[in-house]
């Protein structure tokens, strides 16, 4: 069956957030006189909602306070700061050219996903977007998928899942949806990515999206 829809995840994806979310953490550890882990200690969070990082990585903290701190930050500088991945917004827009389904499911809240997709001129070009707020259940859950495909009126067996952490690859596979991991965010995990849970596809350049369908529709 040939692949005609693709979901995308938001940050580390399609938005360059890495620069804002790491500063965001570090100004919530600041705030709390807590010390700064490395940044790969907080890489590893990516893809997790919020709060369900927030509260592992400041138990004695109320969740409210810790992600009001980060949100702070992230508000102040967002809009300003965010900027799309080189070659993504092009894509989007040549997958709809293409006849695709085009959708986002993203565990940001929808108000920032929405200033990023509108910075990028691309909500058009989407015939689904699934935030937080839509889910009661989140990555690695399968529901951001499952909620996506449905609204986009697409089998599983037809759709992919791109995204830059095991949080949206698991998600993807638990929906029963092959999964593309992308290497433009951070660096891959080698052993992630090619162990027994890893994505079926891997690709460095968001045109090779294209490419990669291609090979698949054939």
């Amino acid at each position: 069956m040939s692949i005609n829809t693709v979901i995308f995840d938001f940050d580390g994806t399609l938005a360059d957030t890495n620069g804002m979310v790491i500063s965001s953490w570090q100004y919530t550890y600041d705030m709390l006189g807590v010390e700064r882990p490395s940044e790969e200690v907080i890489f590893g969070t990516f893809g997790e909602p919020l709060p369900i990082s927030m509260e592992k990585a400041f138990p004695d903290v109320p969740v409210d306070k810790s992600v009001g701190l980060y949100r702070e930050n992230m508000n102040r500088i967002f809009e300003e700061k965010i900027e799309a991945f080189p070659g993504t917004v092009e894509l989007i827009k040549a997958l709809k050219a293409r006849g695709c389904k085009v959708g986002v499911a993203t565990s940001r809240m929808k108000e920032t996903t929405m200033i990023g997709l509108r910075k990028f001129g691309v909500v058009e070009y989407l015939d689904a977007i699934v935030t937080m707020e839509d889910t009661t259940k989140h990555k690695p859950d399968p529901e951001p998928v499952l909620i996506s495909l449905k609204k986009l009126d697409a089998k599983a067996e037809e759709a992919l899942m791109i995204g830059d952490s095991m949080f949206d690859i698991k998600c993807a596979h638990n929906a029963g949806v092959k999964a593309v991991l992308v290497s433009w965010a951070q660096a891959v995990n080698e052993e992630e990515k090619n162990g027994p849970e890893g994505p079926e596809f891997y690709i460095e350049k968001a045109e090779d999206l294209l490419t990669l369908l291609e090979k698949e529709n054939a």
